[in-house]
């Protein structure tokens, strides 16, 4: 278990700048997009409008940190021995001025501490990695991009290259790191990739995460940004996935995973899908209700096989829209939908930017009223967790989600005899 330690930050202002392929940046003034925390009369709420940009404040003094910590910490036992805290935020952690007084508070606790997303471009002397493990940190997860000074200089805009890779060194001989590459066809990929694998296996790293460099709308990009760099294709998601796939053959001392596929060791995501755990699919209730489901480029296929594996494709349907991401899905990814294919009942990703308001609009615009609502925030896991989780802790991740699933569908679907 990880508690948040949430010391704010602004992307591109409070990491020395944005990356080249940052998700941020480019950021236009965004008009809120609608969520399920937003009023039910009102398009819009912090989380839609400001928290997807991860823009809420500026870094928090050190005094205000500890205070929410200890707060949060009340409603937890720290003999817990699995607890953790996560030093995480909008910024980068690595340019937070007082991360090591933070640390240290935390380290009086004695809970070890895990870094979480970090460029390193904070650091310009590798003694601040030495010191936050000798405060504590036993866990880091890191955004190397490439074990390449001049690609890291260039790509991420760090000021000290030389410093920051050392740290990454160190921090891979004395803790467990993760490793996030953000895989930039024609740049950081082929030999340049596999060079990065080498040395995060000669450093002794835990777990390399390679992530699919998002450049489209359909992509990902929502906040009116796409394209973050002129002139890059996305790679394709077979292709990407195919690149994960040998990776992890490659370098056996890495966990290798990718987001937003595969993992190769645990079948993520939807691994009940795969051929051969047929004999998992029992542990899901009984389909008795009729609905459609709209879902993602990605996830659609999966979980449509699903279903039909399942015996229940006659009573659901699913709809995969352009977009590869189901919890990145907008009103205007609903708007092309077939209506005459969707049934009196919809579910919709439970954590997707849209209003009811603009639901109900969008499902009605047939002249037939339907039922809206939002299934489970997730049906799967994505490679950024799985890497922690044996076969079969994904497996029963999804199995219990899958059943919030079809309870759901049950309930809001219910066929009534005529």
């Amino acid at each position: 278990m990880q508690i948040l330690a949430d010391v704010g930050g602004i992307p591109g202002k409070d990491c020395r700048g944005f990356c080249k392929y940052c998700y941020f940046k480019k950021v236009k003034d965004v008009k809120p997009l609608g969520c399920k925390y937003c009023s039910p009369n009102k398009i819009g709420c912090e989380k839609c409008s400001i928290g997807i940009q991860d823009a809420e404040s500026e870094f928090k003094p050190v005094f205000l940190v500890a205070n929410e910590l200890q707060s949060a910490l009340m409603f937890n036992p720290i003999q817990d021995n699995n607890l953790k805290i996560n030093i995480s935020g909008g910024g980068d952690v690595s340019c937070y001025p007082q991360i090591k007084e933070l640390a240290a508070t935390i380290n009086q606790f004695q809970i070890p501490i895990h870094l979480g997303y970090t460029s390193g471009k904070g650091i310009d002397d590798e003694k601040w990695a030495t010191d936050l493990i000798n405060y504590g940190v036993d866990e880091v997860t890191y955004t190397l991009f490439a074990a390449d000074e001049k690609l890291r200089r260039e790509w991420m805009g760090d000021p000290s290259p030389e410093a920051s890779l050392k740290a990454a060194e160190i921090f891979s001989q004395n803790t467990e790191l993760h490793a996030a590459m953000v895989i930039v066809p024609g740049v950081n990929d082929g030999e340049v990739l596999r060079h990065t694998c080498e040395k995060l296996e000669e450093w002794g790293a835990h777990a390399a995460i390679l992530m699919r460099f998002a450049n489209t709308t359909e992509g990902g990009l929502i906040l009116n940004n796409a394209p973050i760099v002129k002139g890059i294709e996305s790679q394709s998601v077979e292709s990407f996935e195919e690149l994960v796939k040998e990776i992890n053959n490659e370098f056996p001392k890495l966990r290798v995973t990718g987001t937003p596929v595969c993992d190769p060791e645990t079948g993520a995501p939807f691994a009940i899908a795969n051929d051969g755990n047929e004999i998992y699919l029992q542990f899901i209730p009984k389909v008795t209700g009729e609905a459609t489901i709209i879902s993602s480029s990605i996830a659609g296929p999966k979980i449509a096989k699903i279903f039909e594996k399942i015996g229940a494709d006659d009573k659901v349907n699913v709809i995969s829209t352009k977009k590869d991401i189901a919890c990145l899905i907008t009103k205007y990814d609903l708007e092309d939908i077939d209506l005459s294919e969707v049934k009196d009942t919809v579910l919709i990703p439970g954590r997707a930017y849209v209003h009811e308001l603009d639901l109900n609009r969008i499902f009605s615009a047939d002249g037939k009223e339907r039922l809206v609502t939002r299934g489970p925030d997730t049906l799967s896991v994505d490679g950024e967790l799985s890497g922690n989780l044996t076969d079969e802790n994904v497996i029963e991740k999804e199995l219990e989600q899958f059943r919030d699933l079809v309870e759901a569908i049950n309930f809001f679907g219910m066929v009534v005899p005529k």
